[in-house]
């Protein structure tokens, strides 16, 4: 596996650095070149502490939007190998600027594109998943106490063609940069000072955590929270990096994402977590025998629509009601395709539903306390909340209820649970 391909753990003498870190910079903390200069400030304190420090970037806020509409406005059915020459180029501006910003400053320090190093993916263009990455010449560089600016988000296919990760694949970029590069620490710079307890626009007394385990990361990314990208959280986990989430406009501690062995004392929740982007399809009157769930869900899948929650109701005339959940994106189209198999379901009717949310409690602590679950529909019930479909996970309860009582629910469950700071 290319993480395991990497050199042996460093060996530092007296005049080593202290540390090796990797910075991720967002669009929006590139936005301008003042931000660009501002980061580069930032990274040179680094740099004077001593530390050996490689930064990848994305592309300034509002690049890669306009880049995508460009291919979309020229061609409707693209080739997507020009797709991703096209949207990758925002971080390369980026890269080379920020570069120069650093020698401005006196800093030695050179940009690297994807194919450069090179980052080798997969040749699934637009979504491409890192299969190895070649460090030897950053890490000579590193040692020596140069800066490596890399351009996030882009690779090299087999094929010798640039991909792209996927939208915040920047993310991916860096945490897979620190696990080949050995660093001690991959740290995220957002617009967000920290993962919080909850989301603080709406619920006001959320807690920002010092420290969050993988798992519950990757479950408050999957869940809603749009801190960290969910392939980036699910890399370090596997690779075991320390990330750390902090501000790019304040100077402040952020929060470690890290293993469990890390945090001494853990809370039975850490988080509750929401999406909005789900819609609800009801499969009215089906045939219950043998078969019918997977003549329901085999045309999605085909389809590339994704299923999430499921429940099934069964009545006594041999006939059953089933509920799932579909990106809110794609709920027109899954429509369409199982009304295309109506006749051959056998179903009576569809009943689809995109004002609903879906809720989620999350924490490590719950594979050893029992009553979570029963405090989450007790909290709701108090509030007329009505829960439309339950799923559950070792470290996680998540509830579908109506959109209207999203900021209702979170504020109630966030004190149910005891996450509300104190005044």
């Amino acid at each position: 596996m290319w993480w395991a391909q990497t050199h042996n753990k460093r060996q530092r003498d007296g005049r080593s650095a202290m540390a090796r870190l990797i910075q991720k910079f967002g669009g929006t903390s590139l936005a301008d070149i003042a931000r660009i200069k501002t980061v580069a400030e930032r990274v040179r304190r680094e740099v004077e502490h001593g530390h050996q420090v490689a930064v990848v970037v994305s592309a300034m806020a509002g690049t890669t939007d306009r880049l995508v509409a460009w291919t979309r406005e020229t061609s409707r059915l693209h080739d997507a190998r020009e797709y991703d020459v096209v949207v990758s180029s925002g971080e390369q501006v980026t890269a080379g600027v920020l570069a120069l910003a650093l020698q401005d400053l006196g800093v030695d320090a050179r940009s690297w594109l994807g194919w450069q190093i090179p980052i080798s993916t997969d040749r699934v263009h637009g979504k491409a998943r890192i299969e190895a990455i070649e460090v030897a010449e950053l890490d000579r560089r590193l040692e020596r106490g140069q800066v490596a600016v890399v351009a996030g988000f882009q690779g090299l296919g087999p094929d010798g063609r640039i991909t792209t990760l996927g939208r915040g694949g920047s993310d991916t970029s860096a945490v897979a940069l620190a696990a080949a590069l050995k660093a001690d620490r991959c740290d995220i710079f957002t617009d967000v000072d920290g993962v919080y307890t909850a989301d603080p626009r709406i619920v006001t007394r959320a807690r920002k955590l010092d420290k969050i385990t993988y798992e519950e990361m990757l479950e408050m990314a999957s869940q809603g929270a749009k801190v960290l990208q969910t392939r980036s959280v699910e890399m370090a986990m596997n690779h075991r990096v320390r990330v750390q989430v902090l501000s790019s406009f304040i100077d402040v501690p952020g929060t470690l994402v890290a293993d469990e062995d890390e945090i001494v004392e853990q809370q039975i929740v850490s988080g509750i977590a929401y999406s909005r982007d789900e819609a609800k399809i009801t499969v009215q009157k089906v045939p219950d025998r043998p078969g019918v769930a997977a003549a329901i869900f085999g045309p999605l899948a085909e389809h590339a629509i994704n299923v999430d929650m499921i429940v099934q109701n069964v009545s006594e005339d041999g006939r059953a009601d089933l509920t799932f959940t579909v990106a809110r994106a794609d709920l027109e189209r899954a429509v369409s395709v199982l009304e295309a198999k109506r006749e051959a379901l056998g179903f009576s009717a569809l009943k689809p539903d995109s004002n609903v949310v879906k809720i989620s409690v999350i924490g490590v602590g719950m594979r050893s306390h029992a009553g979570v679950a029963q405090k989450m529909f007790q909290t709701l019930f108090e509030k007329g909340i009505n829960i439309q479909v339950i799923s559950t996970s070792e470290i996680k309860v998540s509830v579908l209820i109506a959109a209207e009582y999203t900021e209702l629910a979170l504020r109630a469950l966030h004190t149910a649970y005891g996450l509300d700071a104190q005044e």
